[in-house]
């Protein structure tokens, strides 16, 4: 009897002990879940774009100032069109000609001008035909020397000339019967083409006196004034583009294993660490490099780690250039469901 209740008093205070320690975590504040949690920390990176026109000129109207928060499309500034919206009536100018002469040699030529082509052929027959007769005449009468011999040669050649006249005037009278040639065509074609893409160049860079924002952002700086003579190389504005939002982390080989592109991270900054933004691992280097300086924890600055891009699904403005954030990766129990 003296041995059961030693042996009872250990089991109570064993089973109390276990009841103890599995409650423990929740008694000293632990929670398991966040002991399990993987953190990196990283720096906000926003795309910024320099713009500027595709033609040179004078910049004549600047409509927006920095600071200015912008939708896609929006005109940001103009040079003055008026050199280029000359440049446009002449190749339209150009391009009109151009297919006149085209429907021209498609159409051929015009009935009264084939009739006026055979009635001058038929005259031209009939100069022919005269010179013909007096040629006749003054071979007759060569042999019994009533005309000299200068005269009998000036009628050959009189005869000679109208024969070369009546054979032109045939040869015109056919060329106007069977119309253009396809080549003169195709040449007319070709020539329209190319002036049609003058014409568009010339449009296009009339179009491009307007520099309108690529995308939603923000004016960060406004470089020129108006009246400025602006290049195609000089920028006008800087525009901090509103989306996409990365996160720029590094992460350790060993670690490698706990992430992959396509999972779904939490990012949180020290301006409101209550609110996380969600976030895809959409990009991990397949190259290793230094620990930048940029990376805060201690551990890693002297080891060779992978760079890993996070985007934010639905950015805030509270996320500005640089701003650490820190990111929050799925536990292992959650990462296996």
């Amino acid at each position: 009897m003296n041995r059961i209740i030693p042996i009872a008093v250990v089991a109570i205070v064993a089973a109390g002990a276990a009841a103890w320690w599995s409650d423990a975590p929740a008694k000293l504040g632990w929670n398991w879940q966040q002991q399990q949690e993987f953190v990196l920390y990283g720096n906000v990176d926003i795309r910024q774009v320099s713009l500027g026109f595709r033609v040179n000129g004078k910049l004549s109207e600047v409509l927006v100032d920095e600071g200015d928060v912008l939708k896609s499309g929006t005109v940001l500034a103009r040079l003055d069109a008026e050199p280029y919206d000359y440049a446009v009536r002449s190749a339209e100018a150009n391009v009109a000609a151009l297919r006149a002469t085209l429907d021209k040699l498609k159409a051929g030529p015009r009935q009264t001008e084939i009739a006026q082509a055979r009635a001058s052929y038929e005259e031209r027959l009939a100069d022919l035909e005269n010179a013909n007769l007096a040629y006749d005449r003054a071979k007759q009468l060569r042999p019994q020397g009533n005309i000299s011999e200068a005269n009998m040669e000036q009628a050959a050649a009189a005869r000679a000339m109208a024969a070369a006249r009546a054979d032109s005037a045939n040869q015109a009278l056919k060329l106007l019967e069977e119309g253009s040639r396809a080549e003169d065509i195709a040449a007319a074609e070709a020539q329209l083409k190319a002036a049609e893409a003058t014409l568009a160049t010339a449009r296009t860079s009339l179009g491009d006196t307007e520099l309108r924002a690529p995308n939603d952002g923000v004016i960060l700086s406004r470089v020129h004034e108006p009246g400025s003579i602006v290049a195609p190389t000089d920028p006008v504005f800087v525009l901090s583009l509103t989306e996409p939002v990365w996160v720029r982390a590094y992460i350790a080989e060993p670690d490698l294993g706990r992430i992959h592109p396509g999972m779904k991270v939490k990012a949180t900054s020290d301006t409101k660490p209550d609110e996380a933004y969600d976030g895809t691992i959409g990009f991990i280097s397949p190259v290793a490099e230094f620990t930048p300086k940029s990376v805060e924890t201690p551990e890693l600055r002297t080891d060779l780690v992978y760079r890993l891009r996070v985007t934010i699904d639905k950015p805030g403005p509270d996320l500005r250039q640089g701003m650490p954030v820190t990111l929050h990766f799925p536990t292992l129990q959650a990462a296996e469901k």
